[in-house]
């Protein structure tokens, strides 16, 4: 990995030496300093209060966009664009937001790795309080960034630091005018800090994704997330495996992320999904084994993991009906199989719940109803 541009640790000072301590700091350090020269003192640059990982592969069409909403907002954001070895002019382009914006951006140049790689670049790399990823074909709405500046400035003021911050994402999605916002006001108490305890029912069809999450940095470090490399995906278990760990957390109702999908080569568009079958259950399967080895005292937590799983299980078991093969319907059994084998009690929590039946009816007439009910799913939320 190679670093294309530094954020500077440090501001850079001269001041003469006859000015400061500096014959005694001289001495102390064992270099000898001529009386009257000038030295260079290195000061403290305050910790960023968000840092945003753009992770970036092949970008150069769209990145530009992504950047523009992000470099408005001043010193307490740090933008890290990591270039996941990219064979265009993505690292040029972001080469170009770094000379106009010195320290405010940074390029990471880095083989490639897939995105759960570059996510794990940017947050070995960020120095800000707290650390949201921003796709680099996605963007954000400056006047909610601003808001959410407001809101993490006032934790670090009171030093009441909160594990996580959630807020709105848009899907903006390609020929579509009406634009779908997914909010969380029936399930998440607005303008104060809780815990999940104090959490509501989420729908059947609602769950935290990665674009509604600002996690704190340090929880991020604290449960050594590490995602894994050459897999897509990943962003559900960065939604899900930090989640555990969340003690406290504040809802800012605002519809700050773009989510921009529709696009044919894009990793989320159903045919590259098809595709991409064996990451899709390798991801559905990490999180089954993080649910079932992760003790949560908390019960609507536990609750709120078992949702989720559910949901990826659902997809999972769709996307496998989709192919159409007989070689996708056996692994789609062989996956519920392995999931009662496993355990049980899971199984049937996860099976036999409203949307684990309406993804697994029986026989060619009931898979034609569940892919009617993924459709109809399609066009009311506006996904892929």
């Amino acid at each position: 990995m190679s670093t294309q541009a530094h954020v500077p640790t440090h501001t850079r000072h001269d001041v003469p030496v006859s000015r400061r301590r500096g014959a005694t700091a001289g001495a102390r350090t064992g270099v000898s300093v001529a009386p009257g020269s000038r030295v260079e003192v290195l000061a403290p640059v305050p910790e960023p209060l968000l840092s945003v990982v753009v992770p970036s592969y092949n970008s150069q069409d769209y990145l530009d966009r992504c950047l523009d909403t992000l470099v408005g907002a001043g010193s307490e954001l740090e933008i890290i664009v990591v270039d996941d070895g990219s064979t265009d002019g993505t690292a040029a382009l972001a080469q170009t937001y770094v000379d106009r914006f010195p320290g405010a951006v940074v390029l990471v140049s880095k083989p490639n790795g897939g995105h759960g790689s570059a996510i794990n670049t940017g947050l070995a790399r960020a120095r800000g309080r707290y650390l949201k990823v921003v796709d680099s074909d996605d963007w954000v709405d400056e006047a909610a960034l601003a808001q959410v500046l407001d809101t993490l400035r006032g934790f670090a003021t009171s030093g009441s630091d909160v594990d996580l911050v959630v807020s709105n994402f848009v899907y903006e999605k390609v020929g579509k005018r009406r634009k779908v916002a997914v909010r969380y006001r029936n399930a998440l108490p607005r303008g104060r800090v809780f815990s999940w305890s104090q959490t509501r029912r989420f729908r059947k069809r609602q769950y935290l994704l990665m674009h509604s999450m600002i996690y704190r940095t340090g929880l991020l470090r604290e449960v050594g997330l590490e995602l894994p490399e050459h897999t897509f995906y990943v962003d559900n278990l960065y939604a899900f495996v930090p989640l555990a760990r969340v003690r406290s957390a504040y809802y800012l109702d605002v519809d700050l992320y773009r989510y921009f999908i529709g696009r044919e080569d894009q990793s989320v568009h159903e045919s590259v999904m098809l595709r991409r079958l064996d990451q899709q259950l390798r991801v559905n399967w990490m999180m089954l084994r993080h649910l079932r080895s992760t003790e949560v005292e908390d019960k609507r937590m536990r609750d709120y993991r078992l949702h989720y799983v559910r949901i990826i299980c659902a997809v999972s078991s769709i996307l496998l009906v989709r192919s159409g093969t007989r070689a996708s319907l056996a692994e789609k059994d062989q996956l519920w199989g392995e999931i009662r084998r496993e355990d049980p009690w899971l199984y049937r929590r996860l099976r036999w719940s409203a949307i684990g039946q309406l993804t697994n009816l029986p026989g060619p007439a009931g898979r034609r109803v569940s892919v009617l009910a993924y459709r109809v799913a399609q066009r009311v939320v506006g996904f892929s």
